[in-house]
């Protein structure tokens, strides 16, 4: 049950209340957090989509080559945030679900300052080098100059929002999943009003975007700040003594967890370049399929980042059925969710042709996987559930050695073979590959959980903090 706002009175120590997930329904805990995270991700899809519609509407191709490459710089950047959230969920929910909530507020607390300082100085350094990484991708002229100015402004919000994005990791961990929703959304719907009106209304093109990103991430940050602080009493004032300690645990989560981030973009690239061998069809085939796959399975990767919550407080209460429980109901669902949306992009194909007007072979490669190899997917939400459930058992290491084996082994040969059947088989390689990776991912979490139940007081690495925790 979410906890209502407490009383001025006992803001400052709220009343704990028993973790949500070590009780009821698997299934609909499942749903529910999977559902509300598909609805805030889908927000930002549409966000996204808007944002270059309105560009385009300008009429100045420059413009959304700028935001392209601009895009491109802040994805590694926000990759380091999601890696954050994640760290998070694997500290914080466990701590709740043990009933722990000193430790939870303190591990919550350091998270978030972490997360904000680590934001500032990655953010500073690639402020420096904007005009070498700008070349590096490729921009030169008014696209250089653009992309600049874009990333000019909108770099300095990146900070808040790797704190809002933390802040929604911790709503989900404490069993809040419609705030940490409302966290999304807002910033969605902030960032579609403003585009309108500043790129269209006042004329202000790519500076309006920026300005339009900006105010979104600062609206992120205040929902999930009011959410953390005035709601649940999630945060306190940094115990230093203790911060020290904090920090190398949470390192331990983030790093493995933001390099795992950049394996499944990597595995992409490598497909994009063998795609380029081929023809320029294959590889504009390959760009449509990009935009539509993060839409058909949207609500997978949502998944991925909601079930680390229900596993964590769980393993915190040490109710390991429980935790076994959740592995197969996001396996059932990830399964069920790729036939769904096979069924979908199957008797869809036709309509996608003609709304990326794909002609010759990026229209064959878009039916091809539609109605061929859609199905296969739910090996990829396999191989995401699975990292989730690593990164919250404690085995952070596990879910990038998963990643990244399958965006090399289970990645390059398979691409590499298939290129000699043409761009259908290349697709089918790189779809093929994954279905080993996902199974052994299997293997690997259920033999964890496993180990983890034998051994005697559980998972030592949420051992506290020395003397001076909050």
């Amino acid at each position: 049950m979410t906890a209502s706002a407490p009383t001025t009175a006992s803001r400052a120590e709220p009343v704990p209340v028993p973790p949500r997930f070590v009780t009821g329904s698997i299934a609909r805990h499942i749903l529910v957090m999977t559902g509300t995270s598909a609805v805030g991700l889908m927000s930002i899809f549409f966000s996204d989509f808007t944002n270059i519609f309105f560009l385009g509407l300008v009429g100045d191709l420059q413009l959304l080559a700028a935001v392209g490459y601009a895009s491109s710089i802040m994805f590694f950047l926000i990759s380091g945030s999601v890696g954050m959230a994640m760290a998070v969920t694997a500290l914080v929910a466990p701590a709740l679900g043990a009933r722990e909530l000193p430790r939870a507020r303190r591990l919550a607390t350091h998270a978030i300052v972490f997360a904000g300082c680590a934001s500032v100085v990655t953010v500073a350094a690639t402020w420096l080098m904007l005009p070498l990484l700008l070349g590096w991708l490729g921009s030169g002229g008014r696209t250089l100059a653009l992309a600049h100015d874009f990333l000019r402004i909108v770099l300095p919000s990146l900070p808040p929002l790797a704190l809002g994005m933390c802040a929604s990791a911790v709503l989900r961990s404490a069993g809040d999943p419609m705030r940490a929703m409302y966290i999304t959304l807002t910033g969605a719907v902030v960032a579609t009003a403003l585009d309108a009106i500043l790129i269209l209304w006042l004329g202000l093109g790519i500076y309006g975007a920026a300005l339009a990103a900006v105010a979104s991430n600062i609206c992120i940050l205040g929902v999930g700040w009011w959410g953390l602080a005035r709601v649940h009493g999630l945060l306190a004032r940094p115990d230093w003594r203790a911060f020290t300690y904090d920090a190398r645990l949470i390192a331990r989560f983030a790093v493995p967890a933001v390099l795992a981030n950049l394996a499944t973009p990597a595995g992409g690239a490598y497909v994009t370049a063998a795609m380029a061998q081929l023809s320029d069809d294959a590889v504009a085939g390959w760009a449509v399929l990009g935009r539509i796959i993060p839409v058909a399975f949207g609500t997978i990767f949502s998944l991925s980042g909601s079930i680390g919550a229900i596993i964590g407080q769980n393993l915190g209460a040490r109710a390991f059925d429980r935790v076994r429980a959740t592995l197969n109901g996001g396996l059932m669902f990830a399964a069920a969710f790729s036939l769904i949306a096979w069924l979908v992009l199957a008797l869809s194909a036709p309509l996608l042709i003609y709304l990326f007007n794909a002609r010759g072979d990026a229209g064959g490669l878009i039916v091809f996987f539609c109605r061929w190899l859609a199905p296969l997917f739910a090996f990829f939400g396999t191989l995401f559930v699975c990292n989730a459930a690593c990164n919250t058992l404690g085995r952070p290491h596990y879910a990038t050695a998963l990643s990244w084996g399958r965006a090399t082994l289970g990645t390059v040969p398979f691409v590499t073979l298939g290129a000699h059947w043409g761009a259908e088989g290349a697709l089918a390689g790189h779809m093929a590959g994954g279905i080993a990776f996902g199974l052994g991912a299997v293997l690997v979490v259920r033999s964890l959980i496993r180990r983890l139940e034998r051994e005697l007081g559980g998972v030592t690495w949420l051992r506290e903090a020395p003397a001076g925790g909050n």
